[in-house]
């Protein structure tokens, strides 16, 4: 098996590789990335001298190298994409050109060279927003779209044209809109990674508006198990929505990050709300779980203890990130 691996060195994508490669040691794998600001070689120091694993710098808007770095594959997953709601709100256009246009090249060229399978990576943001006060409410399969920002309507777009494709051309392709991930090597723009890197510099946690926001978190390796199940099992043309039945709020993970790093609770910041910020997000993922028999299985409280320790060991790859982002200010 050789699979195509898109925005293979952001955070995601990086995790799955290593997964992937642990777990099937016979399995080639081609990772296709541009590296910008997020993608970082280093979240791959562990697999880069395997001989069954290939790095490719491209931008999946290159038709000719995504021709190269897609030939022979059997099949592609496509994490690639611009993710940061903050910064499409700043600069949208990037955002349609990668997601939508991006996605829509990847398409024809699986298509010309007969790929096998095509899994694309999406988000639950695509479904817009959920009340606070319903808990009972959340986002499944059949919840129909309404994003409230330009990277959620680039994510959009690029859900329909993967559709697009399974309806028009039998296309081979399926599905996952998941929930907010978190983990081991998380670019800091996040709330996660940003929050524990700001206690332990002893720096504020910016919280939006109240800190009410909820979101529901999924641990990055639980995400790469789920999408490993749907490649392998799962149904030609449909969508799975991955979720890790933990909804908290800013204020929660920031007291949550505190606490664990015996930091001060005045270290809590609020901030200025983001525009047209989704208040609720939550998953229901029962048609994973019934069809492929997928659980998330780490709890918040593991994966967040997992994520600080790591951070707190791998001091040195932080900081790089931090000067760079310093001296490009």
């Amino acid at each position: 098996m050789k699979i195509l691996v898109t925005g293979g060195a952001g955070f995601i994508g990086s995790n799955f590789i290593i997964y992937m490669m642990q777990k099937y040691p016979d399995y080639k794998i081609n990772n296709l990335d541009l590296l910008t600001y997020a993608g970082n070689l280093d979240n791959l120091k562990s697999v880069e001298s395997n001989p069954n694993y290939t790095f490719i710098k491209g931008d999946i808007c290159d038709r000719e190298i995504v021709t190269k770095a897609m030939k022979d594959c059997d099949m592609v997953v496509h994490f690639a994409a611009e993710s940061h709601v903050d910064n499409s709100i700043k600069d949208p256009a990037i955002f349609v050109r990668t997601n939508v246009i991006g996605t829509e090249i990847l398409l024809e060229v699986a298509k010309e060279l007969n790929i096998k399978r095509f899994h694309h990576v999406s988000t639950d943001e695509v479904f817009g927003t959920l009340p606070l006060e319903s808990k009972e409410i959340k986002f499944n399969e059949n919840t129909p779209y309404a994003p409230r920002s330009p990277y959620s309507a680039s994510k959009a777009g690029s859900d329909h044209l993967v559709r697009a494709f399974i309806e028009t051309y039998n296309f081979p392709a399926t599905i996952s809109n998941c929930t907010n991930n978190y983990g081991p090597y998380q670019f800091p723009e996040k709330i996660i990674p940003l929050f524990i890197l700001n206690a332990i510099n002893n720096n504020k946690l910016p919280i939006y508006g109240e800190g009410k926001a909820v979101r529901d978190y999924l641990y990055v390796v639980d995400h790469c198990a789920a999408i490993d199940l749907i490649i392998h099992k799962g149904k030609i043309g449909e969508t799975y929505c991955i979720g890790g039945d933990s909804e908290k709020n800013g204020i929660e993970i920031s007291e949550t990050v505190l606490g664990s790093l015996n930091k001060s609770l005045e270290l809590k910041n609020f901030v200025e709300d983001r525009k047209g910020h989704d208040m609720r997000y939550a998953m229901d993922h029962s048609k994973i779980t019934k069809e492929l028999g997928w659980v998330p299985t780490v709890t918040f409280e593991e994966g967040i203890k997992n994520t600080i320790d790591w951070y707190i060991n791998n001091e040195k790859w932080w900081k790089e990130i931090l000067l760079k982002q310093s001296n490009n200010k």
